[in-house]
């Protein structure tokens, strides 16, 4: 496995990987719970099914370029992102059960 190889999938992964799953949370409340935009669960329906493979493809291409060997600063750079990643999804777990559960 190459630099480069790394370096791309570390440049693509992060904000194919992050950058929906910021998005996913303000996206489902006003678009789909309390639909603030005229037709907001159409376009839900068209954006969300995409951010879901844009965030397929990142966490996977982040995955690959953390558990490669030999372990070097990108394979910490990706395990960071993944790890922000994380944290993200346990916020937006948290938020949609409080959504789901009235407050």
């Amino acid at each position: 496995m190459s630099w480069r190889e790394r370096e791309r999938w570390f440049y693509w992964g992060a904000p194919l990987a992050l950058g929906p799953a910021l998005a996913f949370l303000p996206g489902l409340v006003y678009l789909v719970i309390e639909p603030r935009v005229k037709h907001g669960p159409v376009i839900a329906a068209a954006l969300l099914p995409l951010a879901g493979v844009a965030e397929f493809l990142g966490a996977r291409w982040l995955i690959k370029g953390a558990l490669e060997r030999p372990f070097n600063l990108l394979s910490m750079l990706s395990a960071g992102a993944l790890m922000i990643l994380f944290v993200i999804a346990a916020y937006t777990g948290i938020f949609l059960a409080a959504f789901a559960g009235g407050f």
